[in-house]
This record gives structure tokens, C-alpha cells and sequence, in this order.
């Protein structure tokens, strides 16, 4: 079971910049993502920073983000190792990151390349909007994207496609789109085969929000922790299970874990 005061959480925004540079890959936990962690043992070990850390020389080479206002009270209630002080959503990670790589860039018409930013994952359609959007919000980088094919399991040629797309590549930034717990587990399963040496950042739902494919919650539902009812009531059909059948589940997990301690 994946325990939540266990956890080695990323406890503020400022805290992203602390983050070292060089290959280091970066997820995200709300309560959808611990809930499916605790029937997914490869999952679970894909998002613990403190998991696998002997298959890499440097054992920080994961930082897990608590993406969701439950994640960052329960980590308090439950008097985790780790005390969030704030949400740390997916969409703060993708500006924060893509500001830095655009502010460092020293492509300025003399000749040095421009920084490259890589997305894989989504559709066409939805790549074609972020590299418009790209070239307008950061016009100093270059975009590169790939669309990998739409199915539940990725044969081995396929992998072996992604993989040397991306080497190719050698992005200074690689955001990976492909929904959670798949984007999680492909990512730490080809770790060692991505040559890459940049941030990678498992954001899923901002490739849409990027794109304008699907609109995010307005500021004042983000700000009062109201960012799920607002994408129920946008999506229920897709959501209802994920929030109606998810938010007490995460409950009882915590409780469970707060149990377990006494």
C-alpha cells in the first residue's frame, strides 16, 4: 500500500526550483492517481520517489508533485514526512518548466540553436494546437511532438518508435501526455533506454488544457479546491466514478493509514 505520510513530496512552488538539472523525471499525485496506486503495485512504485532509487546513480532522480488540495491536507492531517504547502498542480509544473527552458534559451538569430521542447502523447489535432500556442506564448523555443498510436498496450516496436523518436530528438525539456497510470509506468519502465539528459514531466490533462481542447476550471473554483466539481459538471459521464465512487475512497484509504499508525 502506498502510504501518504511516507511519501517525499515537493512542498511548494518555489520548491521547483530547486529541482537539479539534467535527466530527472517529475509526476504528480492527487487522490485518483493514490487511489489507483493502491491496486497497482507498478504504478505505485513508478510515482515513490523512494522506489527503485538503486536502479539510477543518482537517487534523485524522481520528485512527485501533490496535485490535488486532498493530497496536501491529508499529508498534514496524517503528520507525513512531507508537509505540502500548497497544491502544485500539473498545469503550475508545465509553466513553471516552460518559462525556465524559454528564459535560459540563447537562440537569438546568431546562429545558436534554439532550446527544444518535446511533447509525446495525444493526438494530432491537439499537437497541432499546442505548437500554434507554443509559437506565440514561447516564441524562443523549438517544438517537436509525436502522437503515439491510440491503444491500452504498446507493443514492443511501438516502444522501440517513442524511444528513438525522443532520443532523436534530445529535447531540453520532454513532457510525456498519455493519461495516468499509463504515462507514469511507461516513463520509469524506459528509463534507462531514454538518452535523454532534461526534465521529463508526466502531465497528462495539460496537453488538453494547452490545446483549448478541453477548458480548465476558472480561477476562483482552482483557488477554493473546487477544480473537480467543475470538471464532474463539465464531464460527468466520463468523471462521475472518478469523483462520486473516488473522493470517499481516498477517505477511507487515509483513515485505513491513519489506523495503521496507532
Amino acid at each position: 500500500m502506498l502510504r501518504l505520510s511516507d511519501l517525499q513530496l515537493v512542498c511548494s512552488k518555489d520548491e521547483l526550483a530547486l529541482i537539479p538539472e539534467g535527466k530527472v523525471l517529475i509526476n504528480t499525485i492527487n487522490a485518483h492517481s493514490y487511489n489507483m496506486a493502491q491496486r497497482d503495485e507498478t504504478f505505485a512504485e513508478s510515482i515513490d520517489v523512494n522506489a527503485n532509487e538503486n536502479e539510477n546513480d543518482n537517487q534523485n532522480w524522481k520528485y512527485l508533485l501533490p496535485d490535488g488540495a486532498s493530497v496536501v491536507k491529508a499529508c498534514r492531517w496524517l503528520k507525513g514526512k512531507s508537509q505540502p504547502k500548497e497544491r502544485i498542480a500539473g498545469w503550475d509544473l508545465f509553466i513553471f518548466e516552460m518559462g525556465r527552458v524559454n528564459g535560459n534559451n540563447n537562440g537569438n538569430g546568431n546562429g545558436t540553436p534554439k532550446r527544444r521542447v518535446m511533447f509525446m502523447g495525444s493526438s494530432e489535432m491537439v499537437l497541432q494546437n499546442i505548437r500554434e500556442r507554443v509559437a506565440k506564448d514561447y516564441p524562443n523555443l523549438e517544438v517537436l511532438t509525436y502522437s503515439p498510436p491510440y491503444k491500452q498496450e504498446f507493443t514492443d516496436d511501438d516502444n522501440a518508435s517513442i524511444i528513438e523518436a525522443i532520443n532523436q530528438a534530445d529535447p531540453d525539456l520532454l513532457w510525456i501526455g498519455m493519461t495516468a497510470p499509463k504515462q507514469e509506468k511507461w516513463v520509469c519502465q524506459h528509463w534507462q533506454d531514454l538518452n535523454i539528459h532534461c526534465h521529463v514531466g508526466t502531465i497528462g490533462a495539460v496537453f488538453d488544457f494547452y490545446a483549448g481542447t478541453v477548458k480548465r476550471a476558472p480561477r476562483w473554483w482552482q483557488e477554493h479546491s473546487l477544480e473537480w466539481l467543475y470538471r464532474l459538471m463539465k464531464e460527468p459521464k466520463r468523471m462521475w466514478k472518478r469523483y462520486i465512487l473516488g473522493n470517499p475512497l481516498f477517505m477511507w484509504y487515509v483513515m485505513q493509514e491513519q489506523l495503521s499508525k496507532r
